[in-house]
């Protein structure tokens, strides 16, 4: 069987996982099991517990923080160290995708650099394996170096369940916050059959856009917006305000990973301006969110990619 592991945060992912396993007529997983404090001073103390000699081992950590970043990392090392014969990374949210690129003279592009970090985990077997979701940029697979194996896993499945969820059927727009996510959006409308639109959008500053103009007639129509990574939920916001501008009925809101950073969730219930949203649980603040007793009007629904991911990691 082989063992499966997991940072802090990501346990819950871990949970899943092995509960559909359970559920199997031949189960393959087996639980990894640690040790993790802290020290006075911080610093993180990890021992594995389970015997990973010989064995084919997954680990389940995605990168919202540097802290959870360097205990994914920590973990991937001690593993090669003592002796797995193979080993997967599954990275659930990959961040540092907002400076995936330099734009301005001397930036530091964080998204190769920590991409250069987990390439330097050391080699299990042949290769190793990193398995990322719905990434922002889809050339991040490429930081990715030397003898690593990558999969970009697409969550479409859940994605589309998600939007019949909120729209009750297919009888609406499936629409985004701007043009860079219409390929896409598009790609989505076309499976279930419906019609897409998007928004032209000017930026003001770096932290503010104006929608411009919508690309569809709206009128009357219930509209899921997908955006596959919800932040501030700024653009967002502004996306829906021109829809609902423009006479549509109904908005809902759709993401892949849900940060809903700096009371973000709030903010955009407040706004008025959408019926409900529907997260996976890449990102363990979605999970939080919805988890908390505030939350009672099931206002952020969260849809989980873990039979996703099993079915996988089974294949593999």
């Amino acid at each position: 069987m082989k063992l499966l592991f997991s940072i802090q945060k990501y346990q819950y992912l871990q949970e899943k996982v092995l509960a559909i396993d359970a559920q199997s007529e031949h189960p393959q997983f087996e639980l990894g099991n640690l040790e993790v404090k802290y020290f006075p001073d911080g610093e993180r103390y990890q021992r594995i517990l389970s015997e990973v000699s010989g064995r084919e081992v997954i680990i389940i950590g995605g990168t919202p923080t540097d802290s959870d970043t360097l205990e994914l990392y920590d973990l991937a090392c001690a593993i090669e160290k003592y002796g797995a014969k193979s080993l997967v990374v599954v990275v659930p949210y990959f961040g540092y995708s907002t400076m995936e690129r330099a734009v301005k003279e001397g930036e530091v592009v964080t998204a190769k650099s920590r991409a250069r970090l987990l390439s330097s985990i050391p080699r299990t077997g042949s290769y190793n394996t990193f398995i990322l979701m719905d990434l922002h940029t889809d050339g991040l697979p490429h930081y990715l170096e030397g003898d690593i194996n990558t999969v970009h896993l697409y969550c479409k499945e859940v994605i589309l369940e998600g939007a019949q969820e909120l729209a009750g059927g297919t009888d609406f727009i499936f629409a985004c916050t701007d043009a860079g996510r219409a390929k896409w959006v598009e790609s989505l409308a076309k499976d279930l059959g419906i019609n897409a639109a998007f928004a032209f959008k000017r930026r003001i500053s770096a932290d503010e856009t104006a929608v411009t103009s919508i690309s569809a007639d709206v009128q009357d129509r219930d509209i899921v917006i997908y955006d596959d990574m919800i932040r501030t939920g700024g653009s967002l916001i502004s996306a829906a305000r021109a829809y609902k501008n423009a006479g549509a009925r109904n908005i809902y809101a759709l993401t892949t990973h849900g940060l809903f950073s700096n009371n973000a969730l709030p903010r955009i219930k407040e706004s008025g301006l959408f019926k409900k949203i529907i997260s996976t649980d890449t990102h363990p603040n979605a999970l939080t969110l919805a988890q908390d007793s505030t939350n009672n009007d099931s206002f952020l629904v969260v849809k989980s990619v873990a039979k996703l991911l099993y079915d996988k990691l089974v294949k593999k």
